[in-house]
């Protein structure tokens, strides 16, 4: 069994939300979310590592960023693996369980590519979980395009909470949206956490089609 960490080294894990142990916590379920790991380059992969070593589970952790960790690492801790790459080129060598990507979205350009990539690196019966702020996204002319996508997302099977501005899929899924890529303003300013954000800017139409893994 794999975990696959959110991209920016920052994950958040999501369990039962009544598990008692070990194994519950770094495990995923839809029955709930709760938060395990606290948010840093590196450091929350490295405390999640921490409790599946603890925990003598046999499971892996994987993160991806751009950016490597500066975080020292006990050579004790061999269940994580942390990959400098850009996501928009990352090919796994495996599915995963759960993968997260809470709050780091909003820096992606092609948010609702890497969207459909990752429901692709799944499990059969694994869960994604991303925040996605849908005011980050627009059509060509300018106009919002929150609505149509979130319709989109759930003809494709995905679900979106409002409340929470989270995006869902629950078992591995091939999601080719229709919308193509045009880019990304990086001037958008702060997004509803504060945090600055990327504007991604779509075409209804066809897309390129997920390369599932």
């Amino acid at each position: 069994m794999s975990i696959a960490a959110r991209a920016l080294l920052s994950p958040l894990l999501y369990s039962r939300t009544n598990a008692s142990s070990a194994a519950r916590t770094a495990c995923s379920s839809a029955d709930g979310v709760r938060r395990l790991a606290s948010r840093g380059s590196g450091k929350a992969l490295i405390e999640a590592a921490e409790v599946v070593r603890d925990g003598g589970l046999n499971l892996n952790v994987v993160g991806v960023d751009l950016v490597g960790s500066s975080h020292r690492l006990d050579p004790d801790i061999t269940c994580l693996r942390l990959i400098e790459i850009s996501l928009s080129t990352w090919i796994p060598d495996r599915r995963f369980d759960p993968i997260t990507r809470v709050h780091g979205l909003h820096y992606i350009g092609d948010k609702l590519g890497l969207i459909g990539r990752a429901a692709s690196w799944l499990a059969d019966e694994g869960l994604f979980v991303a925040s996605l702020d849908l005011a980050n996204l627009r059509l060509a002319d300018g106009r919002a395009a929150g609505r149509v996508v979130t319709s989109d997302l759930r003809r494709a099977g995905l679900g979106y909470d409002r409340r929470e501005r989270l995006v869902v899929c629950r078992g591995r899924r091939v999601v080719n949206l229709p919308y193509l890529y045009l880019g990304a303003d990086d001037l958008a300013g702060p997004n509803s956490t504060g945090q600055p954000a990327v504007d991604s800017y779509y075409r209804p139409g066809a897309a390129a089609p997920t390369r599932p893994v």
